[in-house]
């Protein structure tokens, strides 16, 4: 059997998550997102960078 080919990348996402938000942190998240233009998902994986940054 051969392996299945997707798209090629310098950065795979193996890991996934499952996340429970209020209506107020969903809100402050899709409103980040809309004025910056991206995906959830990458608003999430800039969160999570900011927190390594504070060190």
């Amino acid at each position: 059997m051969t392996k299945k080919l997707g798209r090629p990348t310098d950065n795979p996402k193996p890991h996934k998550l499952t996340v429970r938000l209020d209506d107020r942190g969903l809100e402050i998240l899709d409103n980040y997102c809309r004025k910056n233009n991206i995906t959830r998902m990458e608003g999430i994986r800039q969160g999570i960078y900011k927190l390594d940054d504070e060190k």
